[in-house]
């Protein structure tokens, strides 16, 4: 196993990652909280300062970006302030875009409004499409995908990713490894993937909660072979995660422990875990070499505010 595997800034600078999803932007307002309200019984913030950063798809590229790689961005955004600002900072960031423009979408900000070190509120702007949004994109998709040597989904439930499995379909038939971080309860649309990445609470929506690790290991092996995945990777936060894999056509399992270090705020941590496996993966890793890498990652990021990102530098000092 390769968990102290480093790889040089050459070899990351010629790795390809393709990342497709909701993109957003990342709100934060910072202020002080001095007294109650007297209209109701809440806290007065008086904003100091204010803070946009990349989030969902744009943040798993930025990650990809961060750790050496090039991203590219495959996106929907609307015709508004915040894609502007998006477009701004995913180009100062390195970040290749390929934005799609719709009138009538609401590029999706979530504003969190803090107070005393801590999130006093979260405020989301975004609406409900009726129709396809990355429709029109697909032959962007096919353009863009011979010249990527991984492909990863960021899939946050926004409907920008209806035609998931016909995108897996193309990627599949180049040869491509696909990631996708899911979302709701119906994961039959990433059959064929290579790996999917679910938290706890994703995954129980879908085999349903476990009260032992057998139980958990039986029905997420069983998830795993009926959609034709290489691997399933469960993100258990303080218990690291467990991959679901198969090797010579028999079902096995990998567990990595937490990073041992006080966990500030997991905002974005699915992100930069997902991030870095592709990278690792394009980089020519197996899934199983690459885990250990990703769960390094996460535990760096999880150490800090708000939505983030890890270097080069923070991975492999």
């Amino acid at each position: 196993m390769l968990s102290n595997f480093s790889p040089n800034k050459s070899a990351l600078a010629a790795c390809r990652v393709l990342v497709v999803g909701d993109a957003m932007l990342d709100r934060y307002w910072f202020g002080t909280v001095d007294r109650i309200s007297p209209e109701a019984p809440v806290p007065v913030v008086r904003v100091t300062r204010e803070e946009d950063r990349l989030g969902g798809a744009a943040n798993v590229a930025l990650n990809v970006k961060k750790l050496g790689a090039n991203a590219t961005l495959l996106t929907v955004v609307g015709i508004d302030e915040a894609a502007r600002k998006l477009e701004d900072m995913l180009m100062s960031e390195g970040v290749t875009t390929r934005l799609g423009r719709d009138e009538q979408l609401f590029t999706i900000v979530k504003l969190r409004v803090i107070g005393r070190a801590q999130q006093l509120m979260r405020v989301d702007f975004e609406n409900q499409p009726n129709h396809e949004v990355l429709t029109l994109m697909l032959a962007d998709y096919e353009r863009e995908l011979p010249e990527h040597d991984v492909v990863l989904f960021s899939d946050y439930g926004k409907g920008g990713l209806t035609h998931i499995p016909r995108m897996i379909e193309l990627a599949r038939k180049l040869g491509k490894p696909v990631l996708v971080d899911p979302k709701g309860s119906d994961y039959s649309r990433y059959a064929g993937a290579s790996v999917i990445t679910p938290n706890r609470s994703e995954l129980a929506q879908v085999i349903g909660t476990w009260s032992s690790e057998a139980q958990l290991t039986k029905h997420a092996q069983k998830l795993r072979a009926e959609l034709g995945l290489a691997g399933l990777l469960l993100t258990r936060s303080e218990e690291g995660m467990s991959l679901f894999y198969a090797s010579d056509s028999c079902s096995e399992q990998f567990n990595v422990s937490a990073q041992a270090r006080e966990v500030f705020d997991v905002t974005g941590a699915g992100d930069t875990v997902i991030a870095a496996l592709a990278v690792m993966m394009a980089c020519g890793l197996s899934l199983r070499d690459a885990v250990p890498i990703a769960n390094r990652a996460g535990g760096i990021v999880v150490g800090k505010f708000g939505t983030a990102n890890v270097s080069y530098e923070e991975l492999f000092k």
